[in-house]
């Protein structure tokens, strides 16, 4: 799904800064912010807050424009016939994400694996279909079942293994207020569901190539 938001570009310093937003969403976000900041005790004229309620709105914007976007789409757009059938993996993937109970970050890394069934897909897409489903409102063990289910359809490998490790800045800041702790959730299909292929799996999402 293409997004046609109006671009937006500005130079600052030979630096051309380029966002892509709807006008209407930032308005109308951005004056429920300045709500929430003279709630929150704050005025929301001084100077360093007059442009906040933008800048939030486009932020939001940015960090929630995987709803924009098909995951399958961006899959069927490089997938290739090819005799491998051999396990691919593509690991330590970064993910951003919100939470959709506190609108906090959770961040962290993806490990995705599937073996091919006749079709392969370029390996720049599976990051991006984990940013597709991470740039929305979510909750990790649903982010994780959605990128396995999203390569399993598209695809239709022997199989595939995803495995999400994050923190979440719900735990850290408030609540528990828990540092050092750290969520990982797993999803798998078909051979990865076999003990053998999963242990393969999980050896190489560890292994240090270097």
């Amino acid at each position: 799904m293409e997004n046609n938001f109006p671009l937006n570009e500005e130079e600052i310093d030979g630096y051309v800064k380029i966002d892509r937003y709807n006008p209407e969403k930032v308005a109308r976000i951005a004056a429920h912010y300045a709500e929430i900041l003279e709630l929150l005790g704050e005025d929301p004229s001084r100077s360093g807050l007059v442009k906040t309620p933008e800048r939030v709105a486009k932020a939001l914007q940015f960090l929630t424009h995987g709803y924009d976007l098909d995951a399958a789409t961006v899959l069927r757009s490089a997938m290739f016939e090819e005799e491998y059938s051999q396990m691919v993996v593509v690991k330590d993937i970064e993910v951003y994400s919100m939470c959709e109970h506190h609108m906090l970050p959770f961040f962290g890394k993806a490990h995705v694996a599937y073996i091919p069934n006749g079709h392969i897909v370029g390996l720049s897409k599976i990051p991006r279909v984990v940013d597709i489903f991470a740039r929305r409102l979510q909750v990790q063990e649903r982010l994780t079942n959605e990128i396995r289910d999203c390569i399993h359809k598209t695809l239709q490998p022997a199989g595939v293994a995803v495995v999400v490790e994050c923190k979440h800045l719900c735990m850290c800041m408030r609540g528990v207020q828990k540092q050092n702790s750290v969520t990982t959730t797993s999803a798998f299909t078909g051979e990865f569901v076999h003990e053998r292929t999963r242990n393969e799996f999980l050896r190489l999402i560890t292994a240090s190539l270097g």
